[in-house]
C-alpha cells in the first residue's frame, strides 16, 4: 500500500467518480471521514510503545504504508493530497534549488513568496476536486500554517480551520463533520517535533505520544455517529548516531556549489554541469563514505523511480545533479547549519524501513 493510494481511496468511498478505491476502503458508511495524520508516526511506534498509546493500539490496522521519497514532510503531505508521486507534485524534498533563480533555495515549509505555490505544485488537490463534485472538505491544524506557501500548493480547496490547543482541534474536527457527504483532514506534529529534538523513545517524545494518544481517545468519544477516522503519518524517525558535516576535515563538498535536503538526503547542486563532475563526486563520497551513503546522479535517481515513474521536467529540474542518501544512523550536515542540524537526535528523510513505513489506523464511532 502506497501514501499516494490512501486519500483517492477514501474520497471514492464519498461519492467521488474521479477517484479510485484501491486500498478497499468499500463505502463511506455514513458520509463522514475523517484523515488524522500524525507527523513522524512510524509504523515501528505501534508495537514498540503500545502500552503508552492504547487509543491508538485498539484501532484496527487497515495496512502499512510506504511514503515516498524523500520520506519528509513537505514530499509526503503532497504525495498525500494529490494522490500522486513526487515526480508530478514537483515537491522534491525539505529544501531544494529554485531553477533559474541564481542559486536561490526553497524551504517549502517556510515557503518563499517569489515562488507561486500553484505554479510549483500544479496537481489539482483532493480537496479541489471533491469541493467541486459537492463533498465538504476542511483543514483542520495549527492557525500558524493557514495561509503559508506550502498550505497553498498543498492543500488548496479545503476550508481551513486554525486550532492550537487539542480542544478546539476536537471541536472543529467534529463541527465539519456534521454535513454529509463530507472529508476533513487533521494535523498535529507535536510527535515529530519531540523526536527532532530530542530523540524517539526520549522523554518528551513519549509524552507527546501520550497526548495524541488521549486526543484520540477524547475525539473518539466526540465524533458523530458513523464517522469513519483514518489515522495515518508521513514518515517515521530514527535516532542518528553518526555526524558527518560535509565539506569539514573531508573533500565531500569539492565541486558542489549548493546543498539543499535534509540531513538523511541531500540534493547536491554543483559548480560544473558535465557528466564528470557527476561521476568524479561521487566516486569522491563512496570513497570516503563507503556503505554510509547511496548515491545517485539526477538521472539515475529518476531511472530509479526514486520520485515515481514519470517526472515532469520541471521536478527533474529542482532535483540535485547528485542525490546522497544517508544509510544506517549518519547524517550529512550542511557546514552551515551544522549546529542547528547537529543538535537535532530524531531524523527523516531517507530510504529506511523505519523512515518510509507508516501505519494505516482505522476506526468508525457506533
Amino acid at each position: 500500500m502506497h501514501l499516494s493510494q490512501i486519500m483517492p481511496s477514501i474520497f471514492s468511498s464519498l461519492g467521488l467518480t474521479t477517484a479510485h478505491d484501491s486500498i478497499q476502503c468499500g463505502n463511506s458508511p455514513s458520509g463522514r471521514e475523517l484523515v488524522f495524520l500524525v507527523d513522524g508516526l512510524g509504523a515501528d511506534v505501534l508495537s514498540a510503545y503500545a502500552s503508552i498509546a492504547p487509543s491508538l493500539s485498539a484501532m484496527a490496522l487497515h495496512g502499512t504504508v510506504t511514503t515516498s521519497f524523500p520520506s519528509t514532510t513537505a514530499t509526503s503531505l503532497a504525495t498525500l493530497t494529490t494522490g500522486e508521486m513526487p515526480g508530478a507534485h514537483g515537491m522534491l524534498g525539505y529544501t531544494v534549488q529554485v531553477p533559474r533563480s541564481g542559486g536561490r533555495i526553497l524551504n517549502t515549509l517556510k515557503w518563499d513568496e517569489r515562488v507561486d505555490p500553484v505554479i510549483w505544485q500544479p496537481v489539482p488537490t483532493l480537496f479541489e476536486r471533491a469541493t467541486a463534485a459537492g463533498i465538504t472538505t476542511t483543514h483542520v491544524a495549527a492557525k500558524r500554517y493557514e495561509n503559508t506557501g506550502f498550505t497553498r500548493a498543498v492543500f488548496r480547496g479545503a476550508n481551513y480551520k486554525g486550532a492550537n490547543i487539542p480542544a478546539d482541534l476536537i471541536s472543529e474536527t467534529v463541527a465539519a463533520l456534521e454535513k454529509s457527504p463530507s472529508f476533513v483532514y487533521l494535523y498535529v506534529n507535536d510527535l515529530d517535533s519531540a523526536g527532532h529534538s530530542d530523540g524517539v523513545g526520549s522523554d518528551k517524545w513519549l509524552a507527546a505520544l501520550t497526548s495524541i494518544d488521549e486526543l484520540v481517545k477524547n475525539l473518539m468519544q466526540k465524533l458523530p455517529r458513523g464517522t469513519r477516522m483514518w489515522l495515518t503519518a508521513d514518515h517515521g524517525m530514527i535516532n542518528a548516531s553518526e555526524k558527518i558535516v560535509l565539506g569539514r576535515d573531508n573533500e565531500l563538498l569539492t565541486d558542489v556549489a549548493l546543498i539543499a535536503g535534509e540531513p538523511r538526503m541531500r540534493h547536491l547542486y554543483l559548480s560544473s554541469d558535465s557528466d564528470n563532475a557527476e561521476k568524479e563526486v561521487i566516486a569522491r563520497w563512496e570513497s570516503a563514505l563507503g556503505s554510509k551513503v547511496t548515491m545517485h546522479t539526477r538521472a539515475s535517481a529518476i531511472t530509479a523511480g526514486l520520485f515515481g515513474p514519470h517526472v515532469s521536467l520541471d521536478a527533474a529540474e529542482r532535483a540535485g545533479d547528485v542525490i546522497a542518501i544517508a544509510q544506517a544512523d549518519v547524517v550529512l550536515l550542511d557546514p552551515d547549519r551544522a549546529d542547528k542540524e547537529g543538535a537535532m537526535i530524531g531524523h527523516h528523510g531517507g530510504d529506511s524501513v523505519i523512515e518510509s513505513s507508516v501505519p494505516l489506523l482505522v476506526h468508525c464511532t457506533n
